[in-house]
């Protein structure tokens, strides 16, 4: 009863955190084997109408090339893609999908904080036994954890974000200064930046929960543990002292100045991005793609960008962090569940698709044999004016991360610690304060919903 519970919960937070209901896509046809999309719905043109169909739903700007690359290559299956929307478009139709029990694709594309929420559902399957094997070793023990619940795999990696420190170069040079190794350093910079009359040093941002989530992994916290074989329980330990430290770390900066607290993605923060109101953007690998895409480095901020890895807490122990990803699931509406993980294992894992990929800056990618590539690791990126960014900071990054642990709860934990980052930012709060209320908050809700907390 218990679990049933969770999941029905589950289903509620995802629908609560959507925006609108939205119908799903196509009317449950597709061919041979299909899903959610009638083969009159595909995107792209079938040319071997003969083999059986497995229908995609997917969101990549390359999506079209990367199935017309699988598709040639294959005669044995064809890939019918739809693109549903991006990222919450495209959620909520899936969640509208596996409500009603029908209308969803074969193959979805998902990011790795949304697999949790929808395998809690029912709505994935578990590709341990369907090639996982076969695939095992082209990706890191990080790549494979994201896209995990308990000891099952429900996603073939794609795409990730580990992390690095952005920096303005011309910034750097006009006040002296170096990219800190450790936090110790970067406040000790930042300060003597502010000091010299110069901008602030970074961004902390309410609107950026992963991002925060990504500095506790980087502190040695452990803010959830989660099992689905261990029937409605979970673990969650989000005041811990690794989070507090992390965010009365940050409540410091805020005190003193020495970052902005403005909201990310938004056109104002873009133009003080491109202006120098900050002097770096601790982001993702994906980062550079953002923002060309957004204007950043194409006038008179062009070529002063470089990238360095992130600051440690301890430089004895350094973690790798991450932010982002997308992977592709096999949902449990397939109706040939083995051909469809040949789809979810075999798309965007051809050295073609790879390549337009990360050189058009679409994607980071997680398989090892472009990260081990010389070819990408020397890669002289424009955006960094040169510097091989990819051998300097993002592939050992990518190569050491260790993973993070999702759970259904996932989008709930994001709103509460926007939250709690608002509180830190106008003052109603300390960081400790904060992470207290973050865990009260997020073991209620918990609770609410049917699950046994454990911490």
């Amino acid at each position: 009863m218990k679990t049933k519970l969770v999941f029905a919960a589950v289903a509620t937070l995802a629908l609560a955190a959507s925006l609108s209901a939205c119908s799903a896509g196509g009317d449950g046809g597709g061919g041979t084997d299909g899903g959610g999309n009638a083969d009159a719905n595909c995107t792209n043109t079938i040319k071997k109408p003969d083999a059986p169909i497995v229908t995609l739903w997917a969101w990549y700007p390359n999506s079209e090339a990367v199935v017309d690359n699988f598709n040639e290559a294959n005669d044995d299956v064809q890939v019918c893609w739809t693109n549903a929307g991006a990222g919450g478009d495209e959620y909520d139709k899936f969640q509208t999908a596996i409500s009603a029990g029908s209308g969803a694709p074969d193959v979805v594309m998902v990011e790795a904080d949304r697999i949790a929420p929808f395998q809690a559902q029912g709505g994935l399957v578990d590709l341990t036994d369907l090639g996982y094997d076969d695939v095992k070793g082209n990706f890191s023990e990080g790549a494979w954890k994201d896209v995990s619940v308990g000891g099952a795999i429900y996603g073939a990696p794609i795409d990730g974000g580990p992390m690095g420190m952005i920096y303005r170069t011309d910034i750097f040079d006009q006040y002296g200064i170096t990219p800190p190794t450790t936090w110790e350093e970067l406040e000790t910079t930042a300060q003597a930046l502010k000091d010299a009359g110069g901008p602030v040093f970074a961004s902390f941002a309410a609107n950026q929960p992963a991002t925060a989530t990504a500095y506790f992994y980087g502190n040695g916290a452990e803010p959830f543990t989660y099992d689905p074989s261990k029937e409605g329980e979970i673990g969650i330990d989000l005041n811990s002292p690794e989070i507090k430290e992390v965010l009365d770390y940050w409540d410091g900066l805020v005190d003193k100045g020495l970052v902005g607290t403005e909201d990310q993605f938004t056109p104002e923060y873009i133009a003080g991005v491109i202006n120098g109101d900050y002097a770096t953007y601790l982001s993702a690998a994906w980062a550079p793609g953002y923002l060309q895409g957004a204007g950043v480095g194409e006038g008179a901020d062009a070529g002063v960008w470089a990238s360095a890895p992130m600051p440690q807490w301890d430089p004895s122990n350094p973690i790798a962090i991450n932010w982002g990803g997308s992977a592709f699931a096999v949902t449990s509406q397939a109706k040939n569940p083995e051909l469809a993980a040949k789809v979810a294992f075999g798309v965007y894992a051809d050295p073609a698709s790879l390549d337009d990929g990360w050189q058009n800056q679409i994607i980071f990618p997680l398989n090892v044999n472009v990260l081990d590539s010389s070819e990408f690791q020397d890669y002289e990126v424009p955006f960094f004016n040169g510097q091989q960014a990819n051998k300097e900071v993002y592939v050992p990054a990518a190569n050491a991360y260790k993973g993070m642990t999702y759970t259904p709860l996932g989008q709930y934990y994001y709103s509460a610690l926007t939250k709690q980052i608002a509180a830190i930012i106008d003052g109603s709060a300390t960081g400790s304060e904060a992470a207290d209320a973050l865990q009260k908050d997020v073991v209620a809700y918990a609770e609410e919903q049917g699950f046994t907390v454990t911490q």
